[in-house]
């Protein structure tokens, strides 16, 4: 079995205890570090080289954001998934530029956090749709209008369905219901417009569709 490998970034010491225990006592997760604030997150994220980081979103000196920003301009490889009070914290908007994954509530039952850990670990990413939906369509309405990149142009009509409904933050599930297809069929195409578009996951495919127009804000998912 290989352990994920677990960073918790958060500068309130019983928020990271807590969620060390809940880390730890599953067999498949092991937390590898702590850090107080972004710039030893960071520090210590170069060190012990962790699978997925959980950042609080609002921490002295360098906060979640700018770490995030700085470790994924580094090119560091672990999954950032962003830590926040309320689901419509207005910092969060900013951290899908920063290259986040995924956003939980703190108040998050244990089971979610290991799952959650899980999905990012494995290349996912969190589209809650109580959550990253009205993130995404909030930070949308902050995006230049742009031309679609010509990478765009590679895709499948196919591939173009599945992208705007991955931007409207529905599951592959949710996917394969609406368009008819497998789950392991949606898995394929999503593969491939990351692989065509150069996108790391999820969250970014997303706000590549938001910022080529392929979806606007507040729209809905067509009726068949």
């Amino acid at each position: 079995m290989t352990l994920i490998r677990v960073l918790i970034a958060d500068d309130q010491e019983l928020v990271r205890a807590g969620f060390a225990m809940i880390i730890d006592s599953r067999d498949d997760l092991e937390v590898v570090g702590e850090a107080g604030d972004g710039r030893s997150a960071v520090a210590l994220a170069a060190e012990v080289r962790p699978d997925v980081i959980l950042m609080d979103v609002r921490m002295p000196g360098m906060d979640g954001i700018a770490a995030a920003r700085q470790l994924t301009r580094a090119g560091h490889p672990a999954r950032i998934i962003m830590l926040t009070t309320f689901d419509l914290d207005e910092p969060v908007f900013a951290a899908l530029r920063a290259g986040a994954s995924g956003f939980l509530l703190k108040d998050i039952r244990p089971a979610e956090l290991a799952d959650a850990i899980r999905v990012v670990a494995s290349g996912e990413a969190l589209l809650a749709p109580t959550v990253t939906r009205r993130l995404l369509d909030r930070f949308a309405l902050e995006l230049p209008g742009g031309e679609p990149p010509p990478s765009l142009a590679a895709l499948s009509e196919r591939e173009v369905e599945v992208l705007a409904l991955v931007a409207r933050a529905l599951s592959n599930d949710e996917i394969a219901e609406r368009l008819t297809l497998s789950r392991a069929t949606v898995k394929t195409h999503l593969s491939a417009i990351l692989s065509k578009l150069g996108l790391r996951d999820r969250v970014q495919a997303a706000v590549l569709a938001y910022e080529v127009g392929l979806v606007r804000p507040g729209t809905t998912p067509p009726r068949d």
